[in-house]
């Protein structure tokens, strides 16, 4: 007969909760936080304790690793042996620990993140420091409890005899908390635990005269005192740690940037790699040569530049972009009562005076009750010598010893003790000259007890104790500050021209998203003939620019793409361009309207929108400067099925001209549109009619009078003079600049504002290509529909039209 299955039908989510509530639990407490009152994770209390317990202390040989890695996984931490290593290592690494808790033999690590030794080859032992930590564990000084499997006990603490957690700091990761403690400076921390004590309602501006900052092993510099304040305050904030970093001259008209302290946890190996990649991949031009020229004398990383490079510049970009400069953030939490706390520096330094006062007071206890002890007995003692040979006869007529200590006791008053310790005496102690060594500890015994009983009565006394005792500690171990704190942070400017190199190249983009840069050199050998571009396709613009300028590239659905002109590929005249999707993802329909290039994002220039269904926008062309810029990012904001016509570049003095298919024209100032968002969908242009959209927004300067151009679908071409309109406001009608024929009436298939070496392209239905030479063309007054240019009937209907794009050299004379 089977048993019954004994199964609980529990919810699921009651399960997962309490099974994981208990691990975070123990995660909290006894693996990734630091206890507030010695600074020290389980793990590592462990390592130390049993380093403590083998007797392998600074003063003794070096061991093996592996045997302290037996000895606290069999007696305290059942874990595997890399967790129990590693911790270990850490606490002898120098580079991570401000006072290296433990000493070790061979290889452990390095600051290259290099990985130790195995432990079965290397040695160690528990640094003069760490036994400061240790000292007085056996005065009954803190709680023990049974280890895990109930065989002996562990510490709950240690005595902590310096505080450790601000000294050295901690850094962890637990469910749902994480902790992050900078190392500090000995002396400065034990001074500012002295002025706690003296006053307590200290502030932490006055704690802050004696505590910098942290002080990291690595030293380094950090910026921003008040990210120190605040974090001493609410236990978070962050401040800025940098490298040493020192330009100096080297032969030849040449600079090298020397780097001798990198910040507190960067991997150096990993930070000069990297700096030697931005020199392969071109990120930052002028670094000739990076060297890691560190030995055993020190670290020293040595960048060579390039003659007449920049040094500041490229130092800064290096700061900026490489883990040569980094945020610290402070996280201070820790373990008080069984619970994870966020600490400010008083609250700290409250938890450690606590734990002193707490520690200070057993141990006074213990040494009182030993003293007492002590001093019984010594009084037994003078009294057995001066009635000696009466002793003497008592227990040689005795049975046995408890015989012995039975009738001593009767005959003579001393105590069970005392009686202990006469009948174990040993024989060369009865000489007569013991008496006065006798008389002697019994005087220091009561003036040690009525100091110890002085200590507990007095609160007062207590903490001078403790003063005396860290005082004592700073003399020992106390040494200069590594780490400069600079009071502000520096704001980090970076020129362009360290990023790249300046030279004048010609950028073309189509309107079917190709763009490449060429080198003039590649354009003149070709005589600017050539150009390879596909055969539906045509350009947007040709345009001589420097490599440190910028380009904004506008698009059909009111997208923008930001791109720097050393971004873009170096291709030559002959060889077609790299489409703008390898750079930035677009839309497989979205087409390149315009292309402006930019030097400087001024305040006193503007863009100019104007859109398919009779909108236009204006906005101040700063707005635009984009940070960061891997992807298309927006223009302007387009309702339902609007598109982008046009886009302009404005100083705030132009004129706006707006033409819709059914051969309307409108004309007022730039001022008529309020500048707005660099999101926002602008104002009403123009007003249409149904079925009506805009054909073209042209901007030209308010003083000048250019001929305005139009082409119909019929191929009729016409140009009239700015004269035949009069200047309005915006979002009218406008004025008809056809004559409205009752069949196949004339629609605005291209319009544009033309100056006297412009041409206009065309191309019909059937594929053909048309370019008119527009200044050539008579002048027609408003109410003519022009003269046709190609019979429609036979050479197709006109399916689009462009303005040539002329060589443009926008900066050229300005500059």
């Amino acid at each position: 007969m089977s048993q019954p299955e004994k199964y609980l039908d529990l919810p699921l989510e009651e399960v997962i909760g309490d099974r994981f509530g208990r691990y975070s639990k123990y995660i909290i407490q006894d693996r990734a936080l630091p206890d507030a009152r010695d600074g020290l994770k389980p793990v590592q209390r462990r390592i130390l304790y049993a380093m403590h317990e083998e007797k392998n202390t600074h003063d003794k040989n070096f061991r093996k690793s592996a045997k302290t890695v037996g000895t606290v996984i069999g007696n305290f931490h059942p874990h595997g042996d890399s967790s129990v290593y590693e911790a270990m290592v850490r606490l002898s690494q120098d580079w991570k620990v401000r006072n290296v808790l433990v000493e070790m033999h061979g290889n452990n690590g390095s600051i290259d993140g290099d990985p130790p030794a195995a432990m079965r080859y290397t040695e160690a032992r528990l640094s003069s420091i760490a036994s400061e930590l240790l000292r007085d564990i056996d005065k009954q000084t803190v709680d023990f409890i049974p280890n895990f499997d109930d065989t002996i006990s562990e510490p709950v603490v240690l005595p902590a005899k310096f505080p450790n957690l601000l000294v050295n700091g901690s850094t962890g990761i637990s469910s749902g908390y994480a902790t992050d403690i900078p190392p500090h400076n000995l002396a400065e921390v034990i001074d500012a635990v002295i002025k706690k004590i003296d006053k307590p309602s200290v502030s932490v501006d006055e704690l802050m005269e004696v505590i910098k900052g942290p002080d990291f092993p690595t030293g380094g510099i950090i910026q921003g005192v008040e990210g120190i304040k605040k974090a001493y305050e609410t236990g978070k904030g962050k401040v800025i740690v940098r490298g040493k970093a020192t330009v100096e001259s080297v032969r030849g008209n040449r600079e090298q940037i020397v780097i001798d302290e990198i910040p507190y946890e960067v991997n150096k190996a990993n930070m000069v790699k990297k700096i030697d990649e931005l020199r392969l991949d071109r990120k930052v031009e002028g670094i000739a040569e990076v060297r890691d020229e560190t030995d055993r004398t020190g670290l020293r990383i040595v960048i060579e530049l390039k003659k007449d490079a920049n040094s500041d510049g490229v130092l800064n970009y290096l700061y900026k972009n490489t883990d040569l400069q980094i945020t610290y953030h402070f996280n201070m939490v820790a373990i008080q009562g069984k619970t994870p706390k966020l600490l400010s520096l008083p609250q700290m330094l409250d938890a450690y005076i606590l734990h002193q006062k707490d520690v200070v007071t057993r141990q006074t206890a213990f040494e009182l009750k030993k003293a007492n002890e002590r001093a019984h007995i010594v009084e037994g003692l003078i009294k057995a010598i001066s009635i000696l040979d009466e002793l003497i006869a008592t227990i040689r007529a005795s049975k046995d010893k408890q015989d012995a200590k039975r009738r001593i006791i009767a005959a003579y008053g001393f105590s069970e003790a005392q009686a202990e310790a006469i009948v174990t005496l040993q024989l060369y102690r009865l000489t007569n000259t013991d008496i006065t060594s006798l008389e002697k500890e019994a005087d220091a015994l009561r003036k040690k007890i009525s100091e110890l009983e002085a200590i507990l009565a007095s609160e007062k006394k207590l903490l001078q104790s403790i003063k005396r005792d860290l005082k004592h500690l700073k003399k020992t171990y106390a040494d200069k500050r590594r780490t400069v704190i600079e009071d502000k942070i520096e704001e980090l400017k970076i020129n362009i021209e360290v990023m790249v190199a300046s030279e004048d190249v010609l950028v073309t983009v189509t309107r079917d998203g190709y763009l490449k840069r060429t080198s003039l050199r590649s354009y003149a050998a070709s005589n600017g003939e050539d150009l390879a571009i596909k055969e539906e396709d045509h350009l947007v613009g040709q345009i001589e620019l420097n490599t440190t300028d910028k380009m904004l590239i506008f698009t059909s659905k009111g997208k923008y793409i930001y791109i720097p002109i050393h971004e873009i590929p170096d291709i030559r005249w002959k060889d077609i361009g790299q489409h703008i999707s390898n750079i930035v993802p677009i839309d497989k329909d979205e087409r390149i309207i315009q292309c402006v290039p930019v030097r400087e994002f001024s305040n006193d220039n503007f863009l100019v929108f104007f859109t398919k269904n009779g909108m236009v926008k204006r906005s101040e062309l700063k707005l635009y400067e984009a940070q960061r810029y891997s992807k298309a990012l927006v223009a302007l904001n387009l309702k339902g099925n609007d598109e982008l016509v046009n886009v302009y570049q404005t100083n705030g003095h132009s004129d706006i001209f707006i033409a819709t298919n059914k051969g309307y024209g409108l004309w007022y100032h730039e001022s008529e549109v309020s500048p707005v968002g660099q999101r926002a969908a602008g104002v009403k242009a123009i007003q249409l009619k149904e079925k009506e959209y805009v054909a073209n927004g042209q901007v030209f300067d308010d003083l000048s009078q250019p001929s305005l151009v139009l082409v119909t679908q019929r191929g009729a071409c016409k140009r009239m003079k700015l004269n035949e309109f009069e200047k309005t406001t915006r979002a009218k009608r406008g004025l008809l600049m056809l004559r409205e024929l009752k069949s196949k009436p004339h629609r605005v298939k291209g319009f544009y504002v033309v100056n006297e070496n412009d041409t206009i392209c065309f191309k019909t239905g059937k594929g053909e290509l048309h370019s008119i030479f527009p200044l050539e063309l008579s002048t027609s007054d408003r109410y003519s529909n022009g003269s046709f240019v190609i019979d429609s009937d036979n050479q197709g209907e006109v399916a689009e039209v462009w303005k040539n794009a002329n060589y443009e050299k926008p900066f050229n004379d300005s500059e």
